[in-house]
């Protein structure tokens, strides 16, 4: 498989973001050396690709907000059907390619904190393209969703079919605040049985959901977008979570 020139993190504020560590950590289990991670900070599309502009070489990217929906357009690449964001991007040869994993990151990290989406009631805040994101998938798995209006309300979409109208009444098994801020912002204490985030800040433990998640969703980007010729060779979630809690 071809090793990236370079691989990491882009969006702001990226100064907390543990992603570049995981692509070290799954790289070197794959047998991979010699890639340079990155902190693309980056506020526009247009400071994206003005801080990129010397990267030459395959570049593999996790990226957050603000840089979401923004290479949709610039970029030229698609999210998923529904979400219209991407939050994984690939360039090879001057290409690009992408992809959103906010979605199946949050399914992987509900189970494997043992919340399965099958017949479970989701509580969530926003509209945002994380919302969208896991929206869909946890429709897609047989959950059911309670919206919660936050700084904007989740649009129709793939999803719609598992909104619970009258959510009021209903007692949702998990929440969670999409609106919270990114580096640990605080989430607003939404009605469930249990309440997680997926915002985090320097200094996280590897026992918090957040970084459960994040960590899903970068093996599904590696499974999905980076190397899915690779997908059987990967670490598991169990192992990236122990390995990060003791990576320096």
């Amino acid at each position: 498989m071809a090793i990236p020139a370079y691989w990491g993190i882009a969006g702001y504020p990226i100064a907390h973001s543990i992603t570049p560590k995981l692509f070290t950590i799954v790289g070197e289990s794959l047998g991979m050396s010699g890639t340079q991670c990155v902190f693309i900070e980056a506020e526009s599309i247009d400071e994206f690709e003005e801080n990129i502009a010397n990267l030459d070489g395959e570049l593999w990217l996790s990226c957050t907000a603000p840089l979401k929906h923004s290479p949709q357009i610039r970029l030229g690449v698609n999210g998923p059907r529904g979400v219209n964001a991407v939050n994984q991007l690939k360039r090879v040869d001057g290409d690009w390619l992408a992809t959103s994993t906010d979605g199946v990151g949050f399914i992987a990290a509900c189970r494997h904190i043992e919340v399965e989406p099958r017949g479970s009631i989701l509580r969530i805040r926003g509209g945002g393209s994380a919302a969208r994101a896991i929206a869909a998938e946890w429709a897609a798995a047989g959950g059911k969703i309670i919206p919660v209006t936050g700084r904007r309300a989740l649009i129709s979409g793939p999803w719609d079919g598992a909104i619970i109208i009258d959510g009021g009444k209903a007692e949702a098994d998990i929440a969670i605040d999409l609106d919270a801020d990114a580096g640990g912002g605080d989430s607003v204490e939404l009605s469930a049985k249990l309440q997680v985030s997926i915002s985090y800040g320097e200094g996280a433990n590897s026992d918090e959901f957040a970084v459960i998640m994040v960590v899903a969703q970068h093996l599904e980007a590696w499974k999905i977008l980076y190397a899915p010729e690779r997908a059987s060779d990967l670490p598991t979630l169990s192992f990236l979570l122990e390995r990060l809690s003791r990576f320096n």
